[in-house]
């Protein structure tokens, strides 16, 4: 018998002006779960929105209230970023993926949301006949949405069946038309956590090189491959990047996940060297500076959208990622508690007559960690998106992050240890109420 009946379901979408639950926002379906939580007080599995679900870090909180002590909240802070943030920020990129970028070309934004809207607009305004984006879904739903305001046009697909060497004749089919300014992915990725393999990033970074496409890679689940001990400083295993295989790379690493720092919208834009210093003559034209693509990024555009990042904040972060290059963090220890989690969650689901949408890499099977993917014989995406609802389970269609599979997406972050009975429970009835 399903918890929340179908006239307080409609009810809820009504109230808060949410016109088809099946393909709902994230907004729109934390709204939705929200009223029928404190409208009941029957709690929700809420597996909506990816928000963390852990403390935040006590260093950089500690760092920012020194910062704030010093007077330094009343000060305008630098368009390209604080000193302390740049080169810790090199530092950590250096410790962590063993890749060598300048502290000049790691710029601070307020979350990688800002950071990936700044990103589309220099890459498709550096070459006119360069003016489209290429996401390789599924994906994070904002990015399309801020194409959308940025009128910027885009072709996406599926990397469900194009795995592995079958990747290489999909990206150059999309690529060789010769209009694709910048391809863009999550790694591990949201929705689904496949991460992308060495063979995999070594094709779209020789395929970024040959086509002259940017690659903007977001990282916002840094490190939190559950199958590998990526925790240890200037050590291999390092994370993997497509900074390896070409020169053509921002990578958006946020610390909202890692560090547990989102409330604080802070962000970095690690840009290669070799694109930073690359002159672009439409950039020149249209903003009247160097036309250099970091510069421009950092001045003509970036400052324009947010006019810097919170000075203080930066210190904090700034202390975290020095403290995670000396051992003194172990940053991927502490998000771990995502992985014990999702193990939990999917075997109830999996036991109930679930089954995992993307359950593998290429030879391997997915790890644990912030997102899974969720399916269930007979019901597509919509229809279980919407189901689950009535049984106290919040989540989003598949289909809204580009994905062309039937299934959810799945977050870790809200679930506590009371509730995996809760879930037991409600799936248990899930599965009678749907033979």
């Amino acid at each position: 018998m399903k918890i929340f009946s179908e006239e307080l379901v409609s009810e809820a979408a009504l109230v808060n002006h949410v016109e088809d639950l099946s393909h709902a926002t994230i907004g729109e379906t934390l709204l939705v779960a929200q009223y029928l939580e404190e409208k009941t007080g029957i709690p929700f599995i809420r597996m909506d929105q990816g928000s963390p679900g852990l403390p935040a870090n006590r260093y950089g909180i500690e760092a920012e209230k020194r910062a704030l002590d010093l007077g330094l909240g009343a000060h305008y802070p630098a368009a390209a970023g604080v000193k302390e943030l740049k080169d810790a920020a090199s530092e950590f990129v250096k410790a962590f993926i063993d890749i060598d970028i300048s502290s000049r070309s790691c710029i601070p934004t307020v979350g990688s949301v800002a950071g990936s809207f700044g990103s589309f607009i220099v890459c498709c305004q550096r070459d006119p006949e360069k003016n489209k984006v290429l996401l390789i879904d599924p994906g994070f739903p904002i990015q399309k949405s801020q194409l959308r305001v940025l009128g910027i046009e885009w072709r996406e697909f599926d990397i469900y069946p194009f795995r592995g060497q079958s990747l290489r004749a999909k990206l150059e089919d999309e690529l060789k038309g010769g209009d694709i300014a910048a391809i863009v992915y999550s790694n591990p990725n949201n929705p689904a956590w496949i991460s992308l393999e060495e063979e995999e990033l070594k094709i779209i970074g020789e395929l970024a090189t040959k086509y002259d496409a940017v690659v903007i890679e977001d990282l916002a689940y840094f490190a939190m491959d559950s199958r590998r001990d990526l925790s240890h400083p200037y050590s291999s295993p390092f994370v993997r990047t497509v900074a390896r295989y070409t020169d053509n790379y921002m990578l958006l690493l946020s610390s909202s996940k890692i560090f547990s720092y989102a409330g604080q919208r802070m962000a970095l834009v690690c840009i290669s060297d070799k694109l930073y210093d690359r002159h672009f003559p439409s950039l020149q034209q249209r903003y009247h500076d160097s036309g250099v693509f970091g510069p421009t990024f950092v001045a003509s555009i970036q400052y324009m959208i947010t006019s810097g990042t919170t000075a203080t904040t930066q210190y904090g972060y700034a202390e975290m990622l020095r403290l995670a290059c000396e051992g003194k963090i172990n940053f991927v220890e502490d998000t771990r508690e995502y992985a014990i989690r999702a193990k939990k969650m999917k075997e109830i689901f999996c036991r109930h007559g679930f089954t995992i949408t993307y359950p593998k890499d290429i030879t391997e099977d997915i790890g644990d960690g912030f997102f899974f993917s969720l399916s269930y014989p007979g019901l597509s995406g919509s229809e279980l998106v919407k189901e689950l609802i009535h049984y106290g389970v919040s989540s989003i269609n598949l289909d809204t992050t580009g994905s062309l599979q039937q299934g959810v997406r799945a977050c870790t972050s809200r679930m506590r240890d009371e509730l995996y009975s809760v879930l037991d429970d409600r799936m248990r009835q899930f599965a009678e109420d749907h033979k």
